[in-house]
């Protein structure tokens, strides 16, 4: 008779582990959405009282939003919200690039499996669909946005390294460093549409460099599309009405 593989252990860990992503998710929501402002103190009990869940995922949830970066450990217990300098998220943007330069200089430098490297192209091909529409929108801005995510993401598996997947994801977590922590804020600037197309055209050299092993332009193609975001932390910070469309935008100081 044939038995499952798991055991009632591998089903609890993976509910406990699920429980506290959503913890995690959660508590994540609420710092970023204003509801704690910074230098608010956050317990675990209020935190088990606030989500309704308890405490084992919830104890988890807030080391793990200590380790992104969100929070800090008070010594007397408990914990605090961060807040973030202009030159904090200058350094986690250039971390990430950094990290997905190196993952397009070795995806370049070992080759791409075929099918991946189908799905890089094919997502930079529907960007393309999307932005030669003649009316660039709300609903379209919100797809390129998802479309930029699935690009990143794929890249960071093309390098076929789980130690920099890894560190790229840690990268990636850290407050205002994701690809798309700015682009919502880039659609209220008047040069909107123009960047898209030079974000989109970095994407294709990229993809470009990568299928003809080309590991140094990867490299830096890579690092100077992360630039992008760097602009468009300046425009937020120099104009209210752009800023007040960031998302955690009151944790910077």
């Amino acid at each position: 008779m044939e038995q499952w593989e798991g055991t009632p252990g591998d089903a609890v860990t993976s509910a406990g582990a699920s429980q506290a992503v959503k913890a995690q998710l959660g508590l994540r929501e609420l710092i970023l959405a204003g509801e704690l402002a910074p230098g608010a103190r956050i317990t675990e009990l209020w935190a088990v009282d606030r989500l309704g869940m308890s405490r084992t995922p919830v104890r988890a949830a807030l080391m793990r939003l200590q380790d992104e970066g969100l929070l800090d450990a008070v010594p007397s217990g408990g914990y605090a919200v961060r807040s973030f300098s202009r030159a904090e998220i200058y350094d986690a943007i250039e971390l990430r690039g950094t990290l997905e330069g190196l993952a397009a200089r070795l995806a370049a430098e070992r080759g791409v499996e075929a099918s991946l490297m189908a799905s890089l192209r094919a997502c930079v091909d529907e960007i393309d669909v999307l932005l030669a529409a003649s009316k660039f929108g709300e609903a379209k801005f919100s797809r390129y946005v998802e479309l930029n995510e699935r690009f990143h993401r794929l890249l960071a598996s093309a390098c076929n390294s789980s130690v920099i997947e890894r560190q790229l994801a840690k990268a990636l977590a850290l407050p205002f460093a994701s690809p798309s922590g700015f682009v919502k804020v880039q659609a209220a600037a008047p040069d909107a549409y123009q960047v898209l197309i030079v974000a989109q055209a970095q994407h294709r050299a990229v993809v470009d460099a990568i299928e003809r092993r080309e590991g140094a332009r990867a490299e830096a193609l890579m690092r100077e599309h992360a630039r992008i975001a760097h602009r468009n932390l300046e425009n937020a910070l120099r104009n209210q009405s752009i800023r007040s469309r960031l998302f955690g935008a009151n944790l910077i100081r």
